[in-house]
């Protein structure tokens, strides 16, 4: 019996890791990361000195990330032919994600699993990023708040008419709110997100940090 359980547990490891392996451009649609800044400085950025957080800059809602998605779960470091960014390239993406690391670091996870260039990918990032109408009234709030995520979803529905709610989602993390997960097709129209990624935050206090 335990030799059964072994060889199922091994078997359902090297599913998984081919799984989150995945190959480069076989992916079912995209997820679009948006990360309120002024939280993640506070919870870590600060900490770790980033210049996203240096007090002469303004950011609100930054792009995490473009990330290709499955059904059901993601690929991500997928092996591909592209050629690796260069230094320009991610620097000339810092200013809607902040810095030129987490650029780098989105290609290195995620970009190498679109079937893209690096070129390619931080062009249709940019995009799906500027698809999306980021409410100006969180950028006029002269103080912290705590308030339902909910708020942050319904204020995302109302300026973006296409977005349905099971086509976006609020996360939460350390009772802040961290970011705003949209879902869209390859061709970056709003679709419904797979069961796995609709998980809204369900906090009625989560902390909102104003920008300094």
């Amino acid at each position: 019996m335990k030799r059964l359980i072994s060889a199922a547990l091994i078997a359902l490891s090297s599913t998984c890791s081919a799984i989150a392996e995945g190959t480069s451009g076989d992916f079912d649609y995209y997820v679009l990361a948006l990360s309120w800044s002024p939280n993640w400085c506070d919870r870590e950025g600060h900490a770790k000195g980033s210049p996203q957080c240096d007090a002469t800059r303004d950011f609100g809602w930054i792009l995490h990330g473009l990330w290709p998605q499955y059904e059901r779960g993601w690929p991500d470091y997928c092996k591909t032919n592209q050629r690796a960014p260069s230094r320009a390239d991610t620097a000339a993406m810092a200013d809607i994600m902040g810095t030129s690391g987490l650029a780098w670091h989105q290609w290195k996870k995620h970009g190498v699993c679109s079937g893209l260039s690096s070129g390619d990918y931080y062009a249709l990032s940019r995009d799906a990023f500027a698809k999306i109408t980021r409410p100006a009234v969180f950028r006029k709030l002269t103080k912290d708040y705590t308030l339902p995520a909910s708020v942050i979803e319904d204020a995302f529905l109302a300026e973006n008419p296409d977005l349905d709610p099971d086509m976006l989602t609020v996360t939460c993390k350390s009772n802040q709110i961290q970011e705003v997960r949209i879902c869209l097709t390859k061709k970056l129209e709003p679709r419904t997100c797979g069961a796995d990624v609709i998980r809204d935050c369900s906090l009625e206090d989560a902390l909102f940090k104003a920008i300094d």
